[in-house]
């Protein structure tokens, strides 16, 4: 699509504060990277501005410069330098070998031939030799799990299903748009296949007690789930959680209660289940609460000091 004097390329990620494409430059002839703000409430428009402004002093390497802020059909945005993530982590973890994540957005849900050609040129890159794809359980069907079957023969496929609770009754107060019986179905589906599964889940969602996001740990574990990644429950900025949070309807874990939560929850999955990640990002502009989500490495040591304190591990209680 063309947004002058911009040609729209890709979507590249969607958070609380707007949406990212890759754009085009015609005047330059260069990519960028176009964030979008999603709303023209003014007093947000001046927190996106202040941003913009306070990024464009920073001259680091592994921050992005920022080349414009403007509008666009009354949309404000920031043109940010599109880097590549490839020599990006090549320079700073060594690293030789990748794969290729398809992260925001459901990455399943298109037509087969958008997707085909997508995922083969992630794989046709220089030393990616996987491929991880976020999706939702009720996003995928027989066509595109065949499609990563014929890829699984030859490159390592992960598809990441978005669980987050093994509670229908939480599914259902979230919205989530789907029940659990719909992940196992997708779960059954691609097992099949030889294809990894990763699930997500979220801890201190609304309403649920320790037996609850316990319960969720058992479901995973009997299910054989092979990798899973845990979120804390944070509130954003202009979503209808911060309402609630505002009211006093909703509260935050206390990070001691999150890391004793994941510390539990890890003694239910068995050993060999590859563990993803042990809490969240967010963006610091965007956090209303809590604010100790954002001390990432402090809290990854506390659930390390946790589980040596006890004495356990990963798989402790696994079947009992």
């Amino acid at each position: 699509r063309s947004l002058a004097p911009w040609t729209l390329e890709d979507g590249l990620g969607e958070g609380g504060m707007g949406l990212v494409f890759r754009g085009f430059d015609p005047r330059l002839q260069r990519h960028v990277a176009l964030k979008f703000l999603s709303t023209g409430d003014p007093e947000r428009v001046q927190r996106f501005i202040r941003e913009a402004r306070a990024q464009a002093r920073v001259e680091h390497e592994n921050v992005c410069k920022v080349y414009e802020v403007d509008e666009v059909e009354g949309r404000p945005y920031i043109a940010m330098q599109l880097i590549n993530g490839k020599n990006a982590l090549s320079k700073r973890y060594k690293a030789k070998k990748f794969i290729a994540y398809f992260q925001s957005f459901s990455n399943t849900y298109a037509p087969l031939s958008s997707l085909e050609s997508l995922y083969e040129e992630a794989l046709g890159v220089d030393d990616v030799i996987g491929l991880s794809i976020g999706t939702r359980p009720d996003c995928v069907d027989d066509a595109v799990l065949d499609l990563l079957q014929d890829y699984a023969r030859h490159h390592l496929i992960w598809i990441e299903y978005g669980l987050q609770s093994a509670s229908d009754e939480t599914l259902a107060y979230i919205n989530r748009g789907h029940n659990v019986q719909c992940f196992k179905d997708a779960v059954a589906k691609t097992r099949k296949r030889g294809i990894m599964i990763c699930a997500h889940v979220i801890l201190g969602l609304p309403n649920e007690s320790r037996e609850d996001m316990l319960h969720t740990a058992k479901t995973l574990a009997a299910l054989e789930i092979d990798g899973v990644k845990l979120h804390l429950l944070y509130v954003i900025k202009g979503t209808p959680l911060e309402s609630l949070y505002r009211q006093g309807d909703f509260r935050c874990l206390e990070q001691d209660a999150y890391v004793n939560l994941v510390c539990d929850f890890l003694e239910q999955l068995p050993s060999e289940c590859v563990i993803q990640r042990l809490t969240g990002d967010p963006h610091p502009a965007e956090l209303v609460a809590p604010t100790w989500a954002l001390h990432k490495t402090e809290t990854l040591e506390k659930i390390r000091h946790t589980l040596e304190k006890r004495d356990s591990w990963q798989g402790k209680y696994f079947g009992h």
